[in-house]
């Protein structure tokens, strides 16, 4: 098979989809693999790497395009590379269906069989989807102390405190990988840290593991209004798999924070769990909304693009050998969680919540 690896082009999206020992892997049974020259640059990888793993490199994202069988991508296309896209081309990518229409059409009407590595799913797990969501789970609390900061309009709070005065307050909504990861962060830096979830087995995981160190409550409307009245720092760590995230913060609680809380909402690409948040971009990151500072950025884990890219590869290439050696039809046959990771096949969308999402039909393949 053709695969093409072409330079992400989404604004400050400095991770790249395939590093060259993964190359070397694809060319070794025997597929040829096209690299966009410049590529991995933004990852710390040079077109020289490439060569050397058996990569040949192409002077343009057009040409990657144009004759690969399959595109192996870290970041949804956008709307420069919608025409791109062609019937029966594979794409392998993070896409986030749910809550971007626009993409979703382009993916229809390309014909193309577009796989979300956030929606492969394997004993109720994402394991293409965890590696980013630690990334950007331990990235949320170091931007959420830097909201907080004066000069960002922040209230001025050291989320670790120091002698004599008390910590930050984090509240995390949302106990999964991020919330793991962002709690272990906050923890570290010495916050009073409070963990929302509606799973009491989690809940009670993180009593266990941190034996009253860390605060847990039921994830209830009462219980997130309280916690907010109290809180410096709101992490939105929520996840529907495959489905816009709902709003569990409205527009209207924001009333009930402190002039200067910061809200770090990593569901973004989702939606957002948050009312008032929306994507943003690592040259701007930051908003404000009735006093409280908002950081929105959909692609959080590119900040940190070398240690993204090689974390995602470690996980995607399992799969992504599996589709290359035996094509998506008898891939997505022998392996279920392959299969759930399908959410549009040549014009039809194949994943419940992308179609309810959006209101269109869907199929199950």
């Amino acid at each position: 098979m053709i695969i093409g690896i072409p330079k992400e082009i989404k604004p400050q999206e400095n991770r790249v989809g395939c590093i060259p020992s993964n190359v070397r892997q694809l060319v070794e049974h025997g597929h040829k693999v096209l690299v966009q020259r410049s590529a991995g640059e933004g990852s710390g990888i040079s077109d020289q790497e490439y060569i050397e793993a058996g990569g040949i490199l192409v002077d343009d994202a057009a040409a990657v395009w144009g004759e690969a069988e399959m595109i192996w991508k870290v970041k949804e296309p956008i709307a420069p590379e919608y025409p791109l896209l062609r019937e029966g081309q594979i794409l392998y990518t993070y896409l986030h269906l749910a809550p971007d229409l626009a993409q979703t059409r382009a993916l229809l009407d390309s014909g193309c069989v577009a796989f979300a590595y956030e929606t492969v799913e394997v004993n109720r797990s994402l394991p293409l989807l965890t590696p980013m969501s630690e990334v950007a789970g331990r990235l949320s609390v170091q931007a959420g102390a830097h909201c907080l900061e004066k000069h960002q309009r922040g209230r001025g709070v050291l989320l670790g405190g120091v002698p004599g005065v008390p910590p930050g307050k984090v509240m995390i909504i949302g106990g999964g990988i991020v919330g793991k990861n962002a709690c272990a962060m906050a923890v570290g830096m010495g916050a009073d840290v409070t963990v929302l979830d509606i799973n009491m087995d989690v809940l009670r995981w993180y009593d266990d593991l941190y034996r009253g160190r860390v605060k847990t409550l039921y994830s209830s409307r009462h219980n997130i209004e309280t916690s907010l009245t109290e809180t410096d720092l709101l992490i939105g760590a929520v996840l529907v798999a495959g489905a816009k995230a709902p709003h569990l913060v409205r527009r209207e609680h924001l009333s009930l924070m402190k002039p200067g809380a910061a809200i770090v909402d990593v569901a973004v690409d989702q939606g957002g769990c948050v009312e008032t948040t929306h994507p943003t971009t690592h040259a701007d990151p930051i908003y404000v909304i009735d006093d409280i500072v908002h950081y929105g950025v959909a692609n959080m884990p590119g900040a940190v693009a070398r240690t993204s890219t090689f974390a995602l590869n470690n996980a995607t290439l399992g799969y992504g050998l599996k589709l290359a050696n035996m094509g998506w039809r008898a891939a997505i046959e022998q392996d279920a969680g392959l299969k759930k990771g399908l959410n549009v096949c040549q014009g039809v969308i194949t994943y419940q919540a992308v179609g309810e999402a959006h209101g269109l039909p869907w199929t199950q393949i």
